[in-house]
């Protein structure tokens, strides 16, 4: 009796065994903090990754109503044309419009670096999942495999498997896919062992759930989001990696357009071709995984209070430097200080604590 009343009393009590030790997800009635985009809006270096990242995909979905020439279509009369009015950045060495295959080759790199990225979840996450939960011979076995993998460099065991596999944009990326897969798995197998020692997980098992029906529903949800900044973070490597397989011929294959085989293909006339065509491949695969990672950091400081405060405060040090020395006095007010170091607490307060 007293037990029911202790819990009619208290309103977060749960009649749910699993939802013991549940971790919190809202606060005050609140969507999560990342959910909300809150940590999107509080960074303008993220908004700026953001809007690059969209343009990118805009480009890419809407290439062929963006593009003023067929990206393959050759002439011959115009070969290493200059930039013109009707030839914005000017012809490749067959005549081709290089705007158009600009366009183009954005549509095909970031196809080719978000299936590298599917490919590793697909195969690491379940192998980090049966290996973190099962344990013993089914880990060994499994975590030894991952770490032969891990012994092989990236991209030398990206360029053996595409020539056993053939030359290919498809086949580039899942080699390129594979390589990436046992760093996702460890990180997998970590997340699952951390998480299924919790007492919600294990009332869910005393209570009779289902193996499958416990990792699907109570561990992946709360081992996910490492997993979602790790992914991110991915998603530039492999944007590298298409650009280079490109480059050396293994990826996208003439006559399609991509980034790293336009990079290539103008080094080859360097002195005749317009310096442009060099830069501009070179300079959207710069800016594109700059941005990818500029977004990946900022999304890891919102599922990381600690790194994400540690980094506010010492751009809030560097900002109240610099009013400090472009006011003269060489100190700032302690109540701005003061102000400064509170908004930084309050960040931290709204991305790892739930305040009543």
């Amino acid at each position: 009796m007293a037990d029911q009343t202790n819990r009619a009393s208290d309103p977060t009590a749960s009649a749910d065994p699993a939802a013991v030790d549940q971790p919190a997800i809202t606060a005050g009635g609140r969507a999560p903090r990342l959910a909300r985009l809150d940590w999107l809006w509080a960074d303008t270096r993220a908004r700026v990754a953001l809007a690059w990242i969209l343009l990118v995909l805009f480009v890419a979905v809407f290439a062929p109503l963006l593009a003023p020439a067929d990206p393959i279509e050759q002439n011959l009369r115009s070969i290493l044309a200059e930039p013109s009015a009707e030839h914005l950045l000017g012809t490749d060495d067959i005549g081709r419009d290089f705007f158009s295959r600009l366009l183009y080759g954005a549509r095909v790199s970031m196809f080719g670096a978000f299936l590298a990225v599917t490919v590793s979840m697909i195969l690491g996450i379940p192998v980090g999942l049966i290996a973190g939960y099962l344990g013993g011979l089914a880990e060994n076995v499994l975590m030894r495999i991952v770490d032969s993998i891990l012994g092989f460099p990236a991209i030398v065991l990206a360029i053996g498997l595409v020539a056993a596999l053939g030359p290919g944009l498809t086949n580039a990326m899942v080699a390129v896919g594979v390589t990436f897969a046992p760093s996702v798995a460890r990180l997998m197998r970590g997340q699952v062992l951390a998480t299924k020692n919790h007492l919600y997980v294990d009332a869910a098992e005393q209570y009779g759930s289902p193996s499958w029906r416990t990792v699907v529903r109570h561990i992946l949800p709360n081992a996910i989001q490492p997993i979602i900044v790790q992914a991110a973070l991915l998603l530039a490597v492999a944007f590298l990696a298409e650009a280079a397989l490109s480059f050396l011929g293994l990826g996208a294959q003439p006559p399609t357009p991509s980034w790293g085989g336009m990079l290539s293909r103008s080094s080859q006339y360097l002195q005749v071709s317009p310096a442009v065509q060099l830069y501009a491949p070179g300079l959207a695969i710069a800016l594109t995984v700059l941005a990818i990672n500029a977004l990946g950091d900022s999304l890891r400081d919102s599922l990381d209070p600690v790194a994400g405060t540690e980094r506010r405060l010492r751009r809030a040090i560097a900002k109240a430097g610099r009013r400090s020395s472009a006011s003269g006095t060489g100190a700032k007010e302690p109540e701005a200080e003061a102000t400064d170091v509170e908004q930084v607490g309050v960040g931290a307060n709204r991305a790892g604590q739930v305040t009543p």
